[in-house]
């Protein structure tokens, strides 16, 4: 007998990214930093007491949340921290999408969001975004139509990096009836000189949450932490109401204030990473691949010849990448920013390959 409630015995669960055992793989699949913490982030755990393990954590990440307060001109009441951002997205749904009611999304766009919604019993309206990778001009129209109480787009969007501006942001905001949540976990990767930032947004949109993770720019993939921003009136029943209690733990708390406070580290990697994504890019074009501007730190590659058979041949040589047999992604490869070497075992498997 299956016990299961009917709607998870429908759903299919998410399809994480394969982690392998062996350290001999190039692992370019998960969209993970290439750099180490901050050093900041050892230090912070070497002076930390393990007898404190036996008493919970600060229930509410109250330091943590007034750091990120102070670094976006916020006050600690528009902030949660989460389990990882994923927790972010789990929450949001169950704060504001009952069974039966229906969750926004584009497609193609981060797989996990039909699955969460899918859980909660939700239905799930998907409207595919225009070949340059942005939501069509009825975009906000029809998940309106549809009666969309939580919409969820990843900005700058997986799989293919591309950025929506603040003002983009801010039309979609104003024009939806439910609530917008942008998934901003590769924010930390825009090039500076576009002078991105939506936090002043939130003061003007009271439907707005806004994401962010420790996992990817920050090297803390191991610990999940992040967080969420919106107004009071959002961020209140999440923070007090549908979050678990002691959600995150004392020592990603203790790593994640460390991290977080280290922004100079910090930035010198975005750079780093930055430098590395336009020459792979550039790198990937010239074996004949298309890949459209990525302000993330991966790019999506459409690869001249068999997506499929090539991620299956790149596996047999110890590099991983990801690869979606899904419609508009199945002639792709998506593919982490990694080190300098580790781009180049890709590039040279792949010049071998595409020859």
């Amino acid at each position: 007998m299956s016990y299961e409630r009917a709607n998870v015995r429908r759903m299919a669960g998410y399809v994480y990214g394969e982690q392998p055992d062996a350290t001999d793989v190039v692992k370019l699949n998960t969209n993970e930093n290439p750099c180490p913490p901050s050093p900041a982030v050892a230090a912070a755990l070497a002076r930390f007491d393990p007898a404190d393990l036996r008493r919970y954590p600060p229930a509410t990440a109250l330091p943590l949340r007034r750091s990120v307060a102070r670094r976006f001109g916020i006050h600690e009441d528009q902030v949660v921290a989460t389990n990882g951002g994923d927790e972010g997205l789990r929450l949001a749904i169950a704060t504001f999408v009952g069974p039966k009611q229906t969750f926004g999304m584009a497609v193609p766009s981060y797989s996990l969001y039909p699955v969460l919604a899918a859980a909660q019993d939700c239905a799930v309206a998907s409207i595919d975004l225009q070949e340059d990778w942005t939501p069509p001009d009825r975009f906000a129209a029809q998940l309106n139509a549809a009666g969309a109480k939580l919409t969820c787009v990843v900005n700058p969007h997986a799989p293919s990096g591309t950025l929506l501006d603040a003002a983009a942001i801010a039309g979609l905001a104003a024009a939806l009836d439910g609530v917008l949540l942008v998934d901003e976990a590769y924010a930390d990767f825009v090039d500076p000189e576009r002078g991105h930032s939506l936090m002043p947004l939130v003061a003007d949109h009271d439907n707005l949450l806004l994401l962010r993770t420790l996992s990817k720019g920050y090297s803390l993939a191991g610990l999940r932490v992040g967080f969420l921003i919106g107004d009071v009136g959002l961020v209140t029943p999440i923070r007090t109401k549908t979050r678990d209690s002691f959600n995150v733990g004392t020592l990603a708390q203790v790593a994640a204030e460390a991290a977080f406070a280290d922004v100079a580290y910090a930035e010198r990697c975005w750079h780093a990473v930055r430098a590395e994504r336009r020459r792979l890019s550039q790198r990937l074009r010239a074996l004949g691949c298309r890949v459209p501007e990525s302000q993330s730190n991966f790019v999506l590659a459409e690869v001249p010849g068999d997506a499929a058979e090539i991620h299956r041949r790149l596996r047999e040589r110890n590099i991983l990448v990801r690869y979606f047999a899904a419609p508009r992604l199945a002639g792709s490869l998506r593919i982490t920013v990694g080190a300098k070497a580790e781009n180049d075992a890709l590039l040279d498997a792949l010049a071998g390959m595409l020859a």
